[in-house]
């Protein structure tokens, strides 16, 4: 009974066939797309963008997004051969199951959960901050006790309530939903790019990498980076702060890979999956770097507002309509968000309970709608309490850090797969293997080594209470293991 043991490539693909844990196949190349760019725009422009450049970077934020960016691409190519060779429902754990073994599957399974979950709640409470902004702008308004800004935030908590059901109902009427709201918010971002450009001030985006000072703590602390409490490196504007950004506004390409965890319900996996995956990166990467210049060419980076730097951008330049406009599109695009990172923390569950690392029977799909419903109730509810209740602000790097560590895993299993199974037809194959998987893995954990100790403190305690559940229930009723040890009894 090894921590190694492996799930054969045929054996994944089989269990898709299984009428209990059976999925419909309903997504086009189109679909995939869009639930890329409706999960990857929005954390990043509405969100994340202002702060970083504010705190971090300044207008060579722009330059954070791309770096960001690469690394993301490097990553794209190993998770687009994956899911095209064996397009099983679960991303990066099904991917690990089978090249790197069930300990390293359940790791990254675990770390899937974290950056999924975590994310929509992120996402739903800076979606609260401008649907409340957006209410008080048309004269409706939300009671304060119950805003972003209270012990207990409802109008996230309503939002996730809402969204969770929609999953629920189907993955298709999910899409339609998406696909709506993806146009408002293209429109939107397209609007503010053109819009903003009349009123860039070349004196704002000087100097573009503002020189680097020293860390705002002279002492260590928790909430120092990682890798400046070991080097002693300033991680405050200059290169290094562009690598600091890097690391924070990663959150905001989280979403490509969740297109991989949809790779089940896919018509035609093989072609659509790369399509989607690395179509979705490449449009939000231009969109992104267009409108950090634009609000860093709209506001001096010292002056940014960082809980709604596109809003208030265009206030500052005295176009309060626009921010009304901008508010609205925020609304619609965080909303893509929500929903598109609770149906990829469900499917990586639904993977995990259908190998009986989770409890089987939460895995089990609605008869009619053809989803996990009793997971997507379920993670539903527990991301609406993480949403309401954990302050703005405190759960970003968390998503980062897991995030990063299944892309590293992902990177490292392409070349060992290509060694070990030479004979798989492969759709889609990362050029350059092995160099690229490894300058993938490299990067991701660079940019791991820029968050912050507290991150790492908490990530650790996260990865032990996924241990000890691990050993606890996972390898006990591993159907793998079960199977393994039936197999070797018989022979016996």
């Amino acid at each position: 009974m090894s921590l190694v043991r492996k799930k054969t490539i045929e054996q994944s693909i089989a269990d898709t066939d299984e009428p209990e844990y059976q999925l419909k196949k309903r997504l086009t190349a189109i679909d995939l797309t869009v639930f890329g760019i409706g999960v990857i725009i929005g954390a990043g422009i509405f969100t994340l963008t202002g702060r970083a450049a504010k705190l971090y970077a300044g207008p060579g934020i722009a330059l954070s997004f791309v770096l960001a960016a690469v690394c993301c691409a490097l990553a794209a190519l190993c998770y687009a051969e994956f899911s095209s060779t064996v397009p099983v429902s679960g991303s990066a754990y099904t991917f690990s199951y089978f090249s790197l073994g069930e300990i390293f599957a359940w790791i990254i399974g675990w770390d899937l959960l974290l950056e999924l979950m975590l994310g929509a709640s992120v996402v739903s409470q800076g979606w609260s901050t401008y649907a409340k902004l957006f209410l008080d702008q048309i004269g409706l308004g939300w009671p304060d006790s119950i805003g972003p800004d209270s012990h207990v935030n409802v109008l996230a908590m309503l939002l996730v309530l809402v969204l969770a059901t929609l999953a629920t109902i189907g993955i298709k009427e999910s899409m339609r939903v998406n696909l709506v709201l993806v146009a408002i918010k293209l429109f939107v971002v397209l609007f503010v790019i053109v819009a903003g450009l009349f009123y860039i001030k070349g004196s704002n985006l000087s100097p573009f990498i503002p020189p680097s000072v020293p860390s705002p703590n002279a002492h260590v602390d928790i909430t120092t980076p990682l890798i400046q409490a070991i080097f002693g490196v300033p991680s405050t504007f200059g290169v290094m702060g562009l690598v600091s950004g890097a690391s924070l506004v990663f959150f905001a390409f989280i979403g490509f890979d969740v297109v991989a965890t949809t790779a089940e319900e896919a018509k035609n996996p093989q072609r659509d999956l790369p399509r989607g995956i690395i179509g979705s990166l490449a449009i939000c990467t231009v969109l992104y770097v267009l409108v950090c210049i634009v609000i860093t060419g709209m506001i001096k980076y010292t002056d940014i507002n960082s809980e709604a730097a596109l809003a208030e951008a265009f206030k500052s330049v005295g176009r309060g309509s626009f921010a009304t406009l901008i508010s609205a599109g925020a609304v619609a695009g965080l909303t893509t968000v929500v929903l598109t990172l609770m149906i990829g923390a469900a499917r990586v569950v639904f993977a995990m309970s259908r190998d009986h690392l989770m409890p089987k029977q939460l895995g089990k799909t609605h008869p009619k709608w053809g989803t996990p419903y009793r997971l997507t109730i379920g993670i539903g509810v527990v991301v609406a309490i993480v949403a309401g209740v954990t302050p703005i602000g405190k759960l970003e790097e968390m998503v980062n850090i897991g995030t990063l560590a299944a892309f590293t895993l992902v990177s490292i299993a392409v070349p060992l797969l290509r060694r070990s199974r030479p004979d798989i037809k492969r759709s889609f194959t990362v050029p350059g293997n092995p160099v690229i998987p490894i300058l993938a893995a490299l990067i991701c954990i660079y940019l791991m080594l820029n968050l912050s100790i507290e991150t790492w403190i908490r990530f650790l305690v996260w990865m032990v209470l996924g241990f000890v559940i691990y050993a606890v229930y996972g390898y006990r009723k591993s159907r793998v293991g079960i199977e393994q040890k039936t197999g070797e009894v018989q022979k016996a």
